[in-house]
């Protein structure tokens, strides 16, 4: 699944084609997608002037001058291909600009999702209300962290992936943050010490924005918009290293967990 990265590398493929141009076709190619497309998507964006990208969690928002926002989610395979020079049989939302850009919302899975709301209704949109803070902004804290975590004993790794928590954080960059703060993904949430939960915040974002840089994690079927594939992947210390060597000398070893898998050295995270 597109993580925050991806969807944050996404956004800003789609900032330079879309900000400030005025939508001149909206065109929902079947019903729905997870769930149905909005009834008035076409009537309430078609003229419209988009002004402003951006992204809430693993949400991309594009905001337009008639104060609506349009919310997407990428699901398990969903990717915006730019100016493409055919329509593909899963390209499911088209749309068009006045200044003769071309954009299509492909997902062979239909696990995404496209929401329209008022734009000054964001912060009670569903899955809004109750996500934590953004991993990048300023209120991801050690203090908010030991705050938040404090008597837990479910496991850091499983509070981290909680969006109650922190918003936005998915499977692969939690393994790469914990291996580099070097935290055991096991240890009890509670149990993490006030330094290592500083070093907790300093490696998720450090691991995020080189993701970003990378242009997110080449898996399944991500792309960016500009068609070229992410290649964090190549720059994966734990994640589908199982069996490898890591640079203390151990081993990289995998578990799985409700249907996810962790990747982790266990003589270097404790």
């Amino acid at each position: 699944m597109p993580e925050l990265p991806e969807v944050e590398t996404t956004v800003r493929g789609l900032t330079p084609v879309l900000e400030g141009a005025r939508l001149t076709l909206v065109e929902t190619r079947r019903p729905d997608l997870r769930r149905p497309f909005p009834a008035d998507l076409r009537q309430r964006l078609t003229g419209a002037r988009v002004t402003a990208l951006g992204r809430r969690a693993k949400y991309g928002l594009i905001g337009t001058d008639r104060g609506d926002t349009m919310i997407f989610h990428l699901g398990m395979s969903g990717r915006w291909r730019v100016d493409p020079g055919e329509l593909l049989p899963h390209d499911h939302l088209i749309l068009e600009t006045d200044t003769g850009r071309r954009l299509a919302l492909n997902d062979a899975r239909r696990f995404g999702s496209v929401d329209l709301v008022p734009t000054e209704s964001l912060d009670v949109y569903p899955a809004f209300t109750a996500t934590g803070p953004e991993p990048l902004g300023d209120d991801l804290t050690p203090a908010y962290l030991a705050r938040m975590l404090e008597g837990r004993i479910a496991p850091i790794k499983a509070m981290l992936l909680d969006q109650r928590i922190v918003a936005g954080l998915g499977n692969i960059y939690v393994c790469e943050a914990l291996f580099l703060a070097g935290i055991s993904p096991r240890r009890a949430a509670g149990q993490v010490s006030r330094a290592k939960l500083t070093r907790l915040v300093a490696a998720i974002r450090e691991v995020l924005l080189a993701a970003i840089a990378a242009g997110g994690s080449t898996l399944r079927d991500y792309a960016r918009p500009d068609g070229e594939l992410g290649y964090f992947s190549k720059q994966f210390a734990v994640y589908r290293r199982e069996g490898e060597a890591c640079g203390c000398g151990g081993t990289v070893s995998r578990y799985a967990d409700g249907g996810r898998s962790t990747f982790w050295c266990p003589r270097c995270q404790r």
